[in-house]
């Protein structure tokens, strides 16, 4: 018999009675009646309940012990009163009798509690994350992501896919983000580099000739923390396929999610088949290649209407003539809105950096008219012109931007969630679930007007290969992916490029050599070289997708051990100096200029 339990503090109940029983956990809470003591003793599983009378040897032990110190309970199981039952917890009809008592760790006060939810600061909680993870909600948010990971593995099991690891220690690439840079010692002045992803690598198991791969992967990237991004490493599920076409990783990734989220939640999934959106549907219609599609509130471009001369809004109109575009939001229904509503929202958008969202609602007596501060600009044919593109109707309202095309995109995007959120008009209690197709290949730099790489460089191209129309780069497009759910993005993926030719050739556009390309990416060219099959994969984010079952918005609630804003891990203190003797034997030596 385990000498610390017999039983865990989930698993006694009524039919235990009687037994003399061990067990061993946290003192979670204490109740003192004076006369009786109360004590709840929790682990992993769950809590039990366990008494001692005034005249027991364990009363004044448990009078001074704090909270969260380690006990062993040994007692009889015994019935609760009726009226003390706790039908919430699994043992809430018995409590234990305590016959003897250990305790096998004392705890010092708490810096933070763990019982119940209080909002602490985050560095506190990162701090003292162990303490943090006994909480209740984060215990859960944990396990909830332990038990998606085996699922994940499961399915892709069952899907004739198989797990392989690739390595860690890695050459330098660019993925989009900073590398982590690792020095070697036997090889004095090279760095290893952590991996951003392992892209090249898991397509050169493609051209080794396996057919289905995948991995929980770690990952590393030196970039800036975000809510649904930590800095430092995350998890994703890396997968890959030979001999496949866009819709064949679709069909794969869309049978796992469904099964994942209707395994893990009860909410509704809008629909099983997940959307095709264009990437430029999605900029236009939504702002931003992330969409969240519970949000019914569409953008469109109104720009025409500024071009006519009935439009007397002459600010608007100016901007038009140098190259802005006007895009417009309809909000149905809202005419007996108060003026604060309207406001609002422009306030909101000033607060943004924009310059305010004009806007008027479409009212009818015997002719169309609108009402609002910009309404009076617009003749009854104008208006009418606007009603129809924009399929309005009387007492809808709209809201209009005016800008650069990726300024009015980022300020439309934002107001359609803040004019969504003031609406109340998102449902909480669904998935919709979308795909982003046809990226651009390449896109112009803003700072510096070079054309870079849109997204994955080693993207197929789309369209006929030999009539490619390469001196237009900026109109190639590729086989270029991303999965969104909820307006996160989930993961990016990409049918491969496997011809070494027209890789040097979509290389060259953005400014790198034969030899570049040959020094950066020897191993996967040299590979492509002997014959390497069509192939192409993706990688959802492991952290993301239990956020989004877990119901929060920040991916540190449903990480073990992340670290803070400054990609501090406080608990650990890293990053941290090493010794001068660590340095000499990598034969580094710091140059840090002190403030």
């Amino acid at each position: 018999m385990n000498k610390f339990r017999t039983h865990n503090c989930a698993e006694l109940s009524e039919k235990d009675l009687d037994k003399k029983v061990i067990i061993s956990g946290w003192l979670h809470r204490r109740r003192d009646h004076g006369n009786l003591i109360f004590i709840d003793i929790r682990d992993h599983y769950g809590i039990t309940q366990c008494v001692t009378e005034n005249n027991d040897e364990f009363f004044s032990i448990l009078e001074k012990i704090k909270p969260e110190s380690v006990l062993k309970i040994t007692g009889k199981v015994i019935k609760r009163k009726k009226e003390t039952e706790n039908l919430e917890l699994k043992t809430g009809k018995i409590e234990i009798k305590i016959h003897n008592l250990e305790i096998l760790s004392n705890a010092n006060e708490l810096p933070i509690p763990v019982f119940g939810e209080q909002d602490y600061p985050e560095d506190i909680r990162l701090k003292y994350r162990f303490l943090d993870l006994r909480r209740e909600e984060m215990h859960k948010n944990i396990v909830l992501r332990s038990k998606v990971i085996s699922f994940i593995r499961s399915e892709m099991l069952h899907l004739g896919f198989l797990e392989y690891q690739t390595p860690i220690l890695t050459s330098s690439s660019p993925e989009g983000a900073r590398d982590f840079l690792v020095p070697s010692r036997l090889n004095p002045g090279k760095f290893y580099a952590l991996p951003q992803a392992p892209q090249q690598f898991k397509q050169l198991i493609m051209v080794s000739g396996f057919d289905k791969y995948f991995q929980i992967a770690p990952c590393f990237r030196d970039e800036d923390a975000r809510a649904d991004r930590s800095p430092g490493e995350f998890y994703q599920l890396d997968l890959e396929m030979s001999f496949v076409e866009q819709e064949d990783v679709f069909e794969v990734v869309e049978k796992l999610l469904l099964n994942l989220f209707k395994k893990f939640s009860s909410k509704k999934i809008l629909s099983e088949k997940f959307p095709r959106i264009p990437y430029q549907d999605a900029m236009l219609k939504y702002g931003t290649d992330k969409p969240d599609l519970r949000n019914p509130l569409l953008i469109q471009d109104v720009t025409n209407i500024f071009e006519r001369d009935d439009v007397k809004f002459e600010i608007f109109k100016k901007l038009v003539k140098s190259g802005s575009r006007v895009r417009a939001i309809v909000t149905k229904n809202t005419k007996n809105k108060p003026r604060s509503f309207f406001d609002n929202i422009d306030k909101w958008a000033k607060d943004q950096g924009a310059s305010g969202l004009a806007y008027f609602t479409f009212e009818k007596e015997k002719t169309i008219s609108a009402r609002g501060p910009v309404g009076k600009f617009f003749s009854e044919d104008a208006l009418t012109a606007i009603k129809k593109q924009c399929e309005a109707e009387i007492g809808d309202s709209i809201f209009f931007a005016c800008g650069k095309e990726n300024d009015v995109e980022k300020i439309l995007s934002n107001a359609r969630n803040k004019i969504a959120e003031d609406l109340k008009i998102v449902d909480d209690e669904i998935f919709a679930f979308c795909w982003v197709v046809d990226y651009p290949m390449f896109e112009k730099d803003e700072k510096t007007n070079k054309i870079i790489f849109s997204h994955n460089p080693f993207s197929m191209p789309q369209g006929d290969i030999k009539n490619m129309k390469f001196d237009k780069p900026l109109e190639i497009k590729a086989y270029q992916y991303d999965i969104v759910c909820n307006g996160v993005e989930l993961s990016s993926g990409a049918i491969r490029n496997h011809i070494p030719e027209l890789m040097y050739k979509l290389f060259s556009i953005v400014g790198y050599t034969k030899k570049d390309v040959n020094d950066k990416f020897s191993g996967m060219i040299n590979a492509l070289s002997y014959g390497a099959p069509p192939h192409g994969g993706i990688a959802p984010g492991i952290d993301r997708i239990v956020m989004l079952l877990a119901n929060k918005n920040n991916i540190r609630e449903v990480t073990l051990f992340p670290m803070n804003q400054n990609a501090q891990d406080l608990m650990m203190s890293a990053p941290s100096d090493v010794e001068s003797k660590q340095l000499k034997e990598l034969g580094l030596k710091l140059d840090i200029k002190k403030d």
